[in-house]
């Protein structure tokens, strides 16, 4: 006896069969085994057919309830053989009989012969339907899936005024068709694999052959052979398992749910993995600079797609700024202010209790709980609570003197430059802590080697062997085209170093407006 008084033999305990042992040529056992093997699962069906011109050519499909298309089984599997009449000759020799019914009989496209068990079993729990015959040891996997999926709509998450509206849903199919369907070039590479030892599930990488390292393919396929989990139901568990620096709180693997997303980022010479049952796309490797890039910035006027992204980085600079600075300079640094401002400040916390440190830990963690309670709540009222909690308790705290007027600006505005930066929110915040914490300790000495250790962890990153703050930094005008600004298309001639290093050029010669 076992744990919880559970034996090895216990009534509910899972049935020990050695999946690869050799099938029987009688159906029956082979039926036997299925109803053993999936004894406690309602969903499985098992029809056996016989056909009308000889009651000795016995048939069985086995399938999983809900995941096929009856209809497509009932007439192109099951009619078909029930009233084909098969040569006299093949009647006899079951090996004859098979294949005149995956030849000539079943008219399904997607048809595979099998001969293990454990084949069979897969073929099962993944939606397809197999096909049993009396006397033969084997089967046909017939793949007849059909389930209900989301349709196809825009991601809520990448909404843009302009560009493709669609996104990616939770069909492995449907997405790749998206990529395919705006890449129609025989060098889009798609290689299937299985992760997951309990529920499989189907995982694609997807690359331009002649763009991609093979270097970098080469790592990725190491990384996803030697995972090891149980279930995978996001790519969000894939990104964390195969990702670099898994102790840094910025992301060394890029998601969207933008089909267009994945495929700019494929053509610069990126990888991109997505599996099923996710909307979320991965692609590797990922730059510091992507964090402030939006797939809208490609389809509108190069000069405002600069301003949008020097706009997202100074959000992000005074997002990690705003709150240590003004701690560091009311608390160690007055002399720094001006004299009206400071004596506004002064007065503003005369009757305020707590110190200025408490009273940006307070309001900073209370901005961050009306977004995580705005974020979770249903849309319909998500957007209310948000404005009206923060208007509510800012002015309710102001008034009964727990914080000061300026404090709520600081935290107002630290929360606003954080929203321009979806990606960057988690790591945005833990680095705002970190500084907050040096400039409460060191002042504004303590506000700079924060900075500097920042800047020292992201030169020190690595994403499948590209540095993490590539483009940041160069004077060279090729490696600055596509970071902080967005040069026009005409200028962008040549894909990223390092990461299309294959084949650099995206065109053979520059065109200007229609001049040469």
């Amino acid at each position: 006896m076992t744990k919880a008084g559970i034996t090895e033999n216990s009534e509910h305990s899972a049935p020990k069969i050695d999946s690869s042992q050799p099938l029987s040529r009688s159906m029956e056992d082979t039926l036997a085994l299925f109803r053993k093997i999936f004894r406690n699962d309602g969903t499985l069906r098992i029809r056996v057919i016989e056909n009308e011109q000889d009651k000795r050519i016995r048939c069985a499909v086995v399938y999983v309830d809900g995941m096929i298309d009856r209809e497509l089984i009932q007439n192109g599997v099951m009619r078909p053989v029930m009233t084909y009449e098969f040569p006299d000759g093949d009647r006899e020799n079951p090996e004859s009989l098979m294949e005149q019914i995956r030849t000539r009989v079943i008219n399904i496209s997607d048809v595979m012969v099998s001969v293990k068990l454990d084949e069979l079993i897969g073929a099962v729990v993944g939606g397809k339907t197999v096909f049993l015959l009396d006397g033969y040891a084997g089967s046909l996997n017939i793949n007849a899936q059909s389930w209900e999926t989301r349709s196809i709509e825009e991601p809520m998450t990448e909404k843009a005024v302009r560009g493709p509206r669609d996104g990616f849903n939770e069909s492995l199919l449907t997405n790749l068709t998206l990529i395919r369907r705006r890449v129609q070039n025989s060098d889009l590479k798609f290689v299937f694999t299985d992760i997951g030892t309990r529920t499989k599930t189907q995982t694609c990488i997807c690359y331009m052959e002649g763009l991609a390292s093979p270097d970098i393919l080469k790592e990725l396929q190491g990384r996803l052979a030697r995972v090891e989990i149980d279930h995978l139901l996001d790519t969000g568990y894939l990104a964390e398992l195969i990702r670099d620096e898994p102790y840094s709180p910025f992301e060394m693997i890029g998601s969207t749910e933008r089909p267009d997303s994945v495929v700019g980022k494929i053509m610069e010479g990126r990888i991109a993995v997505l599996i099923d049952g996710s909307p979320f796309a991965l692609t590797l490797p990922y730059v510091f600079v992507e964090n402030f890039q939006a797939s809208e910035d490609y389809y509108i006027s190069y000069f405002f797609a600069t301003f949008n992204r020097l706009l997202r980085v100074l959000g992000a600079f005074l997002s990690i700024s705003i709150p240590a600075v003004y701690l560091a300079l009311v608390t160690y640094s007055q002399e720094m202010v001006p004299t009206l401002l400071l004596l506004s400040i002064a007065a503003a916390r005369l009757s305020v209790p707590f110190p200025t440190v408490v009273e940006a830990v307070l309001m900073l963690t209370i901005f961050e709980i009306l977004r995580e309670a705005g974020a979770r709540i249903p849309n319909s009222i998500g957007q209310a609570v948000s404005i009206v909690g923060a208007l509510v308790l800012g002015q309710a705290a102001v008034d009964a003197r727990i914080v000061s007027a300026p404090m709520v600006i600081v935290v107002g505005l630290t929360g606003i430059t954080t929203l321009l930066n979806p990606r960057l929110t988690g790591p945005l915040i833990i680095v705002r802590i970190i500084l907050l914490l040096s400039a409460f300790m060191f002042g504004l000495f303590g506000y700079f080697f924060g900075l500097l250790g920042l800047v020292i962890h992201l030169m020190s990153l690595r994403s499948f062997g590209v540095p993490y703050m590539l483009g940041v930094g160069s004077i060279r005008p090729q490696d600055i085209k596509d970071t902080a600004v967005r040069a026009p298309w005409w200028d962008m001639y040549l894909r990223p170093a390092v990461i299309g290093a294959r084949n650099m050029k995206r065109k053979a010669s520059q065109q200007k407006g229609g001049r040469r």
